[in-house]
């Protein structure tokens, strides 16, 4: 008969503590790699974070208070010269005063529009604060008005005047009117650091040049 050597079996205690021993290597080593995941995943979002308020800077760098003074101006501004340009309709005698008053509403409408969209989004209000704004100089009738706006009492006189004093009477406001709008914008040119808003201003100095031109040579005429 073959004789088998037993082997002796360690004691259950030791078996359970090697056992112990092991899973606490496991979550040891679990431990660690998670720690490691976190912090590449925590310094991942610092990362992108950092971009974020980076792009978040370099946006809100893109305007000057140039910039803004003129946007806030230029939308009251407009906003007269539509008013003007609507009165024309049903008072100007001369089909070339009504033809360059539906130029205008068409030019300046969407100006307004994109003028307001830009304060929305530099965070400033469509109204300067009170007070007097940069710009400011005489108007038609010798009161104080910014960048050649139109007093309440010279609105009054356009809209009492029918027929060839209308005429007479629009040519020569729109003149004044777009003198200072073209002022305005040439100081936004030279001062101004966004690059939409200079393009702008650049296009009102173009444009409402060449109204002044022709409104001057009108007048000759009525």
């Amino acid at each position: 008969m073959t004789a088998f050597t037993r082997v002796p079996r360690r004691p259950l205690h030791r078996r359970l503590a090697l056992v112990g021993a092991v899973a606490a290597g496991g979550l040891l080593l679990a431990g660690c790699g998670g720690g490691d995941d976190k912090k590449g995943m925590d310094h991942a979002s610092a990362k992108e974070s950092a971009g974020s308020e980076a792009t978040a800077s370099s946006a809100a760098g893109s305007f000057s208070d140039a910039d803004v003074s003129f946007a806030q101006m230029m939308i009251p501004h407009h906003e007269q010269a539509l008013e003007m340009a609507g009165l024309a309709g049903d008072r100007a005698s001369s089909a070339r005063i009504k033809s360059l008053a539906g130029r205008i509403e068409k030019a300046q409408d969407p100006e307004i529009a994109t003028l307001k969209s830009w304060l929305r989004g530099w965070g400033k209000p469509e109204k300067a604060p009170s007070g007097e704004m940069p710009g400011m100089h005489h108007g038609a009738d010798g009161k104080g008005a910014m960048g050649g706006m139109m007093s309440k009492e010279d609105m009054r006189k356009l809209e009492a005047a029918k027929g060839a004093a209308f005429d007479r009477a629009f040519a020569r406001m729109m003149i004044d009117h777009h003198k200072g709008a073209i002022a305005m914008a040439e100081d936004e040119k030279k001062n101004g650091r966004n690059a939409k808003a200079k393009k702008l201003a650049d296009d009102v100095v173009k444009n409402q040049s060449t109204e002044v031109a022709a409104l001057r040579t009108l007048l000759d005429r009525l």
